[in-house]
């Protein structure tokens, strides 16, 4: 009979309604490190533990099932308690189970957002790819950040911001059971990262980055950490974080900044950071950009904007400014985040000061200027103009067979522009043309449709070759297939804007007589038995020596 199964008997036939000690009917988080361990026995040495509080109709044995790893056994947690019975166990009881003995298993990081140019290179087989939002992020994996950002959410709920230019290396990602702990090791080996880190549980959880000049072991703060080589920078706004060289770290708390030199041994320079500047206050919601952000003078040479998304944590833009004020331009709808700091001498942020803005632009409907309501053009590719109505709006042409617009047969490209052409020719026939504006990424405005008919067109005609024959050129160009004639200028001017001689033609060739030395220009368009004509061709030089 195994052990546990002995236990299970044990329980059966014994009850004894004493506690170890009353407390609440959850787990307690908090971990001792066995000031009296010397009275629980050889194996209650002082090391990190857990203390657990047994809930209601949970016994010993299930405890147990759960919580250990499959190489402890339920006797060397009872030793370790120092219980005989583990009948005696009841409802608010506590166990104390060392952190080694809980089961451990990988708990992936997962990834939030992305923006621009981030890599994800895998630690099995090093390979490349572009790192997506929701993808998982498991232990040997590296973030490499270009001109992008990402932000990673672990297992506990910390998160952390990548910055452009950032290399972030997840060595260790392990979860301690049901128990809520975690050890995350991640190492940054170039650029920036901000995080936010769950309060992690004194002599139980580990969260710790490591640099290659420095180490930071934190313990439920929000921190920035930069590095470059030769050197580490740490900004604390929350919390305190133990840093510096490995071996000799000690505790920054918020509200300074601290950097390591390799020049220097490992040396350590501790500064103030700048308090965070007076904002001046903007309204709650945003319903024109660009709307202007400034707060007041703080004697500061620059400062530095921040803004997140305020659903996902995104990294939407960090911005170096000069003076007091920035333009908040570019969102979408939605509620963000914004920091300001100011920057001192080192190049590190100083405390922000933090504001919430929700940002709800609405559309306007364009007014449609041409082509004219009912027109008719030669032109395959008509150009379409409008006029836009808001502010922070793109918008798009789009043009249908049937008044409805359910089979729309071009459009052009989303764009903040006045003017577009469709994004392929129109071949002869009736259609309807409408813009539809968009402002904020959701809210979205139709105008009026009109009805064109387009006749059609011909190609532009090119020039193929030029003959020279003593005074006299030959030029000689394409047949179009629809054309009943050309029509043929030539100018002095490669634009045409002095016209010396016109004529049109039925045939590919013409033969020009030019005064010798000087140069000329000559085009040719395409014209059918209609109303339908071709664009003007390029223009060929000609020059008679």
């Amino acid at each position: 009979m195994s052990q546990r199964s002995t236990l299970r008997l044990m329980t059966a036939l014994l009850f004894v309604a004493g506690a170890v000690m009353a407390l609440p009917a959850q787990a307690d988080l908090s971990v001792t490190r066995g000031s009296q361990a010397a009275a629980l026995g050889p194996e209650s040495s002082a090391v990190p533990e857990w203390v657990y509080t047994v809930r209601p109709g949970e016994s010993f044995d299930e405890v147990a099932d759960t919580l250990l790893a499959p190489n402890v056994s339920a006797i060397r947690l009872l030793q370790h308690n120092n219980i005989e019975n583990p009948a005696t166990i009841g409802s608010g009881d506590s166990l104390r189970i060392p952190l080694a003995w809980l089961q451990r298993q990988p708990d992936p990081a997962r990834v939030n957002s992305v923006t621009g140019q981030v890599q994800l290179i895998s630690g099995n087989d090093g390979t490349k790819r572009p790192l997506t939002s929701d993808s998982l992020i498991r232990v040997g994996d590296e973030i490499l950040s270009h001109a992008g950002t990402a932000t990673v959410e672990l297992a506990d709920g910390s998160v952390v911001r990548i910055s452009p230019n950032s290399r972030l290396a997840f060595n260790r990602l392990t979860q301690y059971g049901k128990s809520g702990m975690v050890d995350t090791r991640l190492r940054l080996n170039q650029g920036e990262i901000e995080t936010q880190v769950k309060p992690v549980i004194e002599g139980g959880s580990r969260f710790e980055i490591e640099t290659p000049s420095a180490v930071a072991a934190v313990r439920g703060t929000m921190f920035t950490l930069r590095t470059a080589p030769g050197s580490t920078d740490l900004r604390v706004t929350e919390g305190e974080v133990s840093f510096g060289p490995p071996g000799k770290t000690r505790r920054i708390p918020a509200g300074y900044s601290a950097s390591v030199s390799t020049a220097g041994v490992g040396s350590m320079s501790i500064h103030r950071l700048p308090p965070a500047p007076e904002m001046n206050p903007l309204p709650p919601q945003l319903t024109q950009l660009p709307t202007e952000l400034s707060w007041k003078p703080s004697g500061a040479s620059a400062h530095r904007v921040d803004i997140f998304d305020g659903e996902t944590g995104r990294w939407i833009n960090s911005s170096k400014v000069s003076g007091n004020d920035f333009d908040i331009n570019l969102l979408d709808n939605g509620r963000y985040e914004i920091h300001l700091a100011a920057v001192d001498s080192r190049g590190i942020a100083g405390m922000p000061g933090i504001l919430d803005v929700e940002v709800d632009l609405r559309a306007r409907t364009a007014v449609l200027e041409q082509p004219e309501a009912g027109a008719t053009v030669n032109d395959d590719m008509p150009e379409f103009r409008w006029q836009l109505r808001g502010e922070n709006e793109v918008a798009r042409v789009e043009i249908a067979e049937d008044k409805d617009f359910g089979n729309l047969v071009a459009t052009s490209e989303w764009a903040p522009d006045q003017s577009a052409l469709p994004s392929r020719p129109l071949t002869p026939g009736q259609y309807y043309w409408r813009v539809v504006t968009e402002a904020g990424g959701n809210s979205v405005a139709t105008s009026e449709a009109r009805a064109l008919v387009v006749n059609g067109t011909l190609p532009p005609v090119r020039i193929i070759s030029v003959n020279y024959v003593d005074s006299q050129v030959r030029v000689f160009w394409q047949k179009v297939d629809t054309a009943a004639e050309y029509r043929l200028q030539l100018s002095e001017e490669p634009n045409f804007n002095n016209i010396i001689k016109e004529a049109t033609l039925s045939d590919t060739t013409a033969a020009l007589r030019l005064i010798p030395g000087r140069r000329y220009f000559v085009r040719l368009k395409a014209l059918s038995d209609g109303p339908l004509e071709s664009r003007w061709g390029p223009g060929r030089e000609l020059f008679l020596e």
